[in-house]
């Protein structure tokens, strides 16, 4: 008997939450999806099913409690955010003067290197996480365009290769230059310089992190909902 007790509680608790505004509020704002309260399902789901469930709304639960998404923004400073529910990709654009464009491509996380933890860290190990990011910089319709291939760290950005195409009109294996990390000392910041007049630098990068983080966190909860419903039905 107490334990049916607990199972009723522990339902009507769950019904409590994904009723309430403020986690409706998150997740219908934020992810683009109608979070009503869980309806009876009408036809009986096997064991195996209904397990699924139930640790899919909890996880849905427990993210949207503890580690709720805010909706993306827009801009950052100069440039226009762009981005797609469901794509990994996040495209940024901006201008330069009077006849630059911008055009800047980030992936979501695709890679982390090991750090020393500190302080009370009792693993004694970090990640730092990893975007890559390529910068697309062009003058008019038809003209060459310079391309960056960026690392963008969470405090700082590393340029790895320098590009420059000739949209529509590449030959079969085109030289592309050396590898930018061979080039001379003061060549090397000197691009580095050019890349943060026009804004793509160490803030840009911080920038895009904290973005990702937040992204990562919605298409998590998007996949989960999604794959609740398909069971669901």
């Amino acid at each position: 008997m107490s334990v049916l007790i607990r199972t009723i509680q522990r339902a009507h608790r769950l019904k409590q939450t994904f009723s309430s505004p403020r986690i409706s509020n998150v997740l219908s704002q934020t992810l683009g999806f109608s979070n009503s309260a869980h309806v009876a399902e009408s036809v009986t789901k096997s064991p195996f099913e209904s397990n699924i469930l139930r640790i899919l709304r909890n996880e849905i639960e427990y993210q949207a409690e503890y580690a709720p998404p805010h909706q993306p923004v827009k801009e950052f400073k100069s440039f226009i955010v762009e981005e797609r529910p469901g794509e990994q990709v996040v495209t940024l654009k901006g201008k330069f003067g009077d006849n630059e464009d911008i055009k800047i491509e980030a992936t979501m996380f695709d890679g982390f290197e090991h750090v020393p933890a500190y302080g009370d860290d009792s693993s004694g190990v970090n990640v730092r996480l990893h975007l890559s990011l390529i910068v697309d910089i062009s003058k008019g319709e038809g003209g060459n365009e310079l391309e960056f291939v960026c690392s963008a760290w969470p405090d700082s950005l590393d340029v790895q290769k320098v590009f420059m195409l000739k949209r529509g009109k590449m030959s079969t294996r085109p030289y592309l230059g050396p590898d930018f990390r061979n080039l001379k000392p003061k060549i090397r910041e000197k691009f580095c310089e050019y890349l943060d007049a026009r804004g793509v630098n160490n803030e840009l990068s911080a920038f895009l992190h904290e973005y990702m983080m937040n992204k990562d966190r919605i298409e998590l909860l998007r996949w989960m909902d999604r794959l609740k419903s398909f069971v669901e039905k």
